[in-house]
C-alpha cells in the first residue's frame, strides 16, 4: 500500500513531505468543494466542566460556589445549554462577558445565561 506522498517525484525534484500533500488536499477541498476540517470533541466530564466553569467565574471576577442557589441555577443553565461542549462553552462565556460589561452587572444569574444565549446562533435547546 502507499502512502500518500510516495508518488515518484522528477528528477531533480525535491521529495514532498506527507503532510504537505495532506495540507494540500484539504486546502483544495475547502476551496472548491466547500469542504474543511472539522474534529469532533467528546463533552466535557462533570469534574471538567466544574475546572472550565471555575475559570470563567473567575475570569468574570467572580467566585463560583456551587452549593449557593444562584450559581447553582446559572451552572445548571450553561449545562443545559451546552451538554459539556466546550467550544459552545467559550462562545457562551465570550457573551455572558459581553452582557455583564454592557449591563454592568456584579453576579452571573440564569438571566445573564439566558440573555447570552439569546445571541448566539445555536441548535433548538
Amino acid at each position: 500500500m502507499k502512502q500518500v506522498g510516495d508518488a515518484p517525484q522528477a528528477a531533480g525534484e525535491p521529495r514532498r513531505h506527507a503532510a504537505q500533500d495532506v495540507l494540500r488536499l484539504l486546502a483544495r477541498a475547502s476551496a472548491f468543494g466547500g469542504l474543511g476540517f472539522a474534529h469532533e470533541y467528546r463533552p466535557l466530564e462533570k469534574k471538567e466542566l466544574v475546572f472550565v466553569l471555575q475559570r470563567h467565574w473567575k475570569k468574570l471576577g467572580l467566585e463560583m460556589a456551587e452549593d449557593e442557589f444562584t450559581d447553582a441555577q446559572a451552572i445548571a443553565a450553561v449545562v443545559r445549554i451546552t451538554s459539556g461542549n466546550f467550544r459552545l462553552l467559550q462562545r457562551l462565556f465570550a457573551q455572558v462577558e459581553r452582557v455583564m460589561k454592557i449591563n454592568e452587572l456584579s453576579s452571573l444569574t440564569e438571566d445573564v445565561i439566558e440573555a447570552a444565549r439569546s445571541t448566539l446562533v445555536i441548535g433548538a435547546t
